[in-house]
């Protein structure tokens, strides 16, 4: 009937027939629906599966969604390249709360390929948890027990935000017919494509997805850009920015309120502040970075040092709710790509007024700490300082300074003598540090240096000084002294928080060193965790025991509540130090200005209890997102590079260590540069090698011999950068012996044993007479399968 709203007029249908699910066309004729009124029916069907009310079924019929109990949590969804994924419950999430599950378990819950429904990579969803179904054990006589492998798992079953809702791939035609292939995981193959386009067959594209509620049916979407041809420059970056959702610029009102922003501090706030200009302020930062969010200052003291920490202060150029504030929180942070940098903050900002350049005067937050010989943090204050830096070093400048070499040109007294002094005190900290139980979770970082064009061309391993440490412990100093006295004080904020890890990971992680032939020990105790660490260092299976400490451990998040840090050991923590590139430095600025020596007359304000549990759930999320697009963009150019260094005639010589050794060749790793790939058989140098199954080694015609443990010169030979696994060949003879049977990991050793040479033959029957049956006959054997 005209006029009538169709969502009453399906639901009053589907209420009144609930064991006859109906598809759109059924419906439509059932209801009388005139064709001027499909599209409004269409648009009622989907709004009602999105709001959960209805659920497709077999055959695409729609039916009134079953009531349920409750035993779904909120989440975030992430997808592994194998095609399944993992579910991250919200543990600050108040229906999670009230459900009745222990979140401190459930840190993740793996999600089948078939249950993840529509769900994209990293969307928003509500899940139900459930044991799988137990299997049967045929050795043990129909005996049924659980899965030992995944104890629960999820099913998705709706998805509650999309992070972008866009795909990423390679626009496709037949005649008419458009489609885009894409390699993302949540959507297998194909995404049909509707509307006009301006792209041709083979261009890489970015495909906005229509409301998608059916798995069993195609995605479909338009084209809302054309990215260009895959290789050239900048489209691969491109594309993993339209992927992950990112933002490449500022709303045109954003940039207006950061263009209002005066270019120097103004002269009345100067007066209010502790003046700190005719002091040794310094910044070392890396070579190239514009944002220079801190500086440090230090003195020796009778009982110890005295440090300064200057961070630019943010919150006094944006105010809780401007527009720049809005556009802040909803990035979360900066994002660092391998090309390019996403700030958080205009660039009038984040390289401008807030950057504590030198030369300048600068408006900062200060944390003064007195800091005992013992590296004791026995007091602080916290002021508002004006700063006018007086050096700008390089990491390897200060790294250069500890090494005895004199400052760069035109430095002022008593720069060399600062930095070196504040190794000492940097030392002192982390020394206590670890001994109060503070992990070493470093992993290898690369950098990828590109030409003007975009491309490759160098991979040279990031290595973590002296100088780095130097300002790693000045900033944790500052970061542990802030959130101890936001605690204390209590004061709404939000902290940085490393959550204890479950015993039962522990466990497991402990099961798994001690199958490559560690003792880990009693795991639970961070002592016997840091051993096993050192006694992996230079080992072939260091990253796999980094690794799967860092899978058993929780993931460090943002909380409204002081939960403390596991890994770093401390009780009290927070991110003070960076508010140019991260909103919750920002918030814990604002949450500060109660307690300075110096605030201003009018504090910022500071989120409710709910707003700030709101906020760290979401910068929690921004920051994962971030580390991936990174982590993604990243990966691309290294293969990039690794392709390009297997074209060359003079190939780059890397140095690997044998990970394993099989019939079918050899597994590498490259540790400097986090690869690993193989060597196969057919690949090795010479033409005659054998596999040694009992020592587990390849040995060649002249007696090389190539086992695990050995460090090897590899040359890349191919690279699949979809997989990314990298074929490599053997540029010469091992470097360094392989391991001793002790060190081998335990299958290893059981593989060793079994396939020893026999030893020699007792006393017995002559050969040739076979097993011997009654009466000493030889026995004869079977020809049929109970021969075996």
């Amino acid at each position: 009937m005209p006029g009538e709203n169709p969502r009453e007029k399906i639901l009053a249908y589907l209420r009144s027939h609930p064991s006859q699910p109906m598809t759109r066309s059924e419906l439509a004729r059932r209801l009388e629906i005139p064709p001027d009124g499909r599209g409004a029916l269409r648009d009622a069907l989907e709004k009602l599966v999105s709001e959960g009310v209805l659920e497709i079924g077999k055959k695409s019929r729609y039916q009134l969604r079953a009531a349920k109990a409750s035993s779904g949590l909120v989440g975030t969804l992430k997808f592994h390249p194998k095609g399944h994924a993992m579910f991250f419950p919200d543990p600050g999430d108040e229906s999670n709360l009230a459900a009745g599950f222990d979140l401190a378990e459930l840190t993740r819950v793996f999600v089948a390929r078939r249950d993840t429904g529509t769900a994209l990579d990293g969307d928003r969803v509500l899940a139900s948890i459930h044991k799988p179904s137990p299997r049967r054990n045929f050795r043990g006589r129909g005996e049924m027990m659980p899965d030992p492998e995944a104890e629960v798992r999820a099913r998705v079953e709706k998805v509650l935000d999309r992070r972008s809702g866009r795909v990423v791939g390679i626009f496709r035609q037949n005649k008419k017919f458009g489609w885009v292939d894409t390699d993302d995981k949540a959507v297998d193959g194909r995404v049909e494509i509707h509307g006009d386009t301006t792209a041709q067959p083979g261009q890489m594209v970015v495909v906005d997805l229509d409301a998608w509620h059916d798995a069993k049916l195609a995605p479909r979407g338009r084209v809302i850009e054309v990215l260009g041809w895959p290789g050239d420059p900048g489209v691969d970056i491109v594309g993993v920015i339209r992927r992950f959702g990112l933002h490449t610029s500022f709303p045109e009102h954003v940039l207006a309120e950061a263009r209002a922003v005066p270019e120097e501090p103004e002269a009345e706030e100067i007066a209010r502040r502790v003046d700190w200009r005719d002091k040794l302020v310094i910044t070392i930062d890396p070579a190239d970075a514009k944002d220079h969010d801190d500086a440090i200052w230090l003195e020796r003291t009778n009982n110890g040092w005295r440090l300064a920490v200057h961070i630019a202060d943010v919150s006094h150029y944006i105010k809780p709710g401007s527009p720049m504030d809005k556009e802040a929180v909803d990035r979360g942070n900066s994002t660092y790509l391998v090309d390019r940098v996403l700030p958080m903050l205009p660039v009038e900002l984040s390289n401008g007024i807030c950057s504590l350049k030198p030369d300048v005067d600068r408006l900062t937050k200060c944390a003064v700490m007195e800091i005992s010989e013992r590296g004791e943090i026995t007091k602080a204050r916290f002021i508002d300082a004006v700063i006018h830096s007086r050096a700008k070093l390089s990491y390897e400048q200060a790294q250069a300074i500890l090494e005895g070499k004199p400052a760069p040109e035109g430095s002022e007294n008593g720069l060399v003598e600062m930095v070196r002094e504040g190794w000492n005190m940097a030392s002192t900290l982390r020394r206590r540090r670890f001994e109060r139980g503070a992990l070493d979770l470093e992993m290898p970082e690369i950098k990828i240096r590109l030409d003007d064009k975009g491309r490759a061309v160098a991979a040279e391993q990031v290595v973590h000084t002296e100088s780095h440490q130097l300002i790693e412990e000045c900033m944790l100093a500052a970061n542990e002294a802030v959130a101890r006295v936001l605690r204390e004080k209590m004061k709404p904020a939000v902290y940085r928080i490393h959550e204890n890890p479950d015993p039962e990971k522990l466990i497991e992680y402990a099961e798994t060193a001690a199958l490559h032939g560690y003792t880990p020990g009693d795991l639970t105790n961070r002592a016997h965790i840091q051993k096993l660490l050192d006694s992996a260092k230079g080992d072939p299976a260091e990253h796999i025991i980094k690794l799967g400490l860092l899978k058993s451990l929780k993931r460090a998040a943002y909380a409204a509540d002081p939960l403390g840090h596991y890994g770093l050991a401390k009780g009290d923590y927070c991110h003070f130090t960076s508010p140019i590139r991260r909103y919750a430095d920002l918030i814990v600025h604002r949450s500060l200005q109660v307690l300075l020596d110096n605030p201003p007359k009018q504090t910022d304000r500071t989120p409710s209890a709910t707003g700030l549990a709101s906020i760290s759930r979401h910068i929690s999320d921004t920051e994962r997102t971030s580390a991936e697009a990174e982590s993604e963009t990243k990966m691309i150019k290294l293969f990039e590079y690794l392709s390009r260094v297997a074209e060359m005639h003079d190939p780059h010589e890397f140095d690997g260590i044998v990970t394993d050794a099989r019939p079918m060749g050899l597994f590498v790793e490259v540790p400097d540069m986090g690869i690993r790939g193989v060597v196969k058989r057919e690949d090795l140098p010479g033409s005659r090698w054998r596999f040694e199954a009992h020592r587990l080694a390849w040995v060649s015609a002249e007696n090389t011999v190539v086992q695990p443990g050995m460090r090897v010169p590899l040359h890349v030979a191919g690279v699949d950068s979809e997989k990314r696994f990298v074929d490599f060949v053997l540029a010469g003879p091992p470097t360094s012996p392989g391991l001793k049977r002790a060190n081998l990991p335990a299958a290893m050793r059981k593989h060793q044993g079994a396939n020893k040479p026999a030893p020699a033959a007792k006393a017995g029957p002559p050969k040739g007479r076979g097993r011997q049956g009654k009466g000493g006959k030889p026995q004869r054997k079977l020809k049929h399968k109970r021969r075996r």
